[in-house]
């Protein structure tokens, strides 16, 4: 595999695993388990630190790629806490825990990835 296909394939999962944070925070909160504080509430406080990176992330960011890892630390605690604490549905938490991971991951090795892509290109 090169250089240039370990660039895509990382950008995608990563890309996979941050909208499918969204996508599955938005479908536990309305439809699978609704909390029992308002779901406004509850999105608000699941989903707006999402938005912080999208920029950076649709744009294929070295920088927005490296730090977003940070961002994907308490999405995977909760998902373990999900996980443990919730005996009636505990596949809820390991599903985030998947996608926190991949995300998390995939992030990592893009900016490793796309940062060395930008060193052997030659320049003129």
């Amino acid at each position: 595999m090169t250089n240039t296909q370990r660039v895509s394939v990382t950008r995608i999962l990563a890309l996979i695993g941050y909208f499918g944070i969204m996508a599955f925070l938005m479908l536990w909160i309305i439809k699978i388990s609704p909390p029992q504080v308002p779901k406004s509430i509850a999105l608000a406080i699941g989903l707006l630190p999402l938005l912080i990176p999208l920029r950076g992330m649709l744009h294929g960011r070295v920088y927005t790629h490296s730090w977003v890892g940070f961002l994907a630390l308490p999405y995977f605690a909760f998902g373990v806490d999900a996980a443990i604490h919730r005996t009636e549905k505990p596949w809820l938490g390991i599903v985030l825990i998947v996608l926190s991971a991949i995300w998390f991951f995939a992030s990592a090795y893009y900016a490793k990835y796309k940062k060395i892509a930008t060193q052997d290109t030659p320049t003129e």
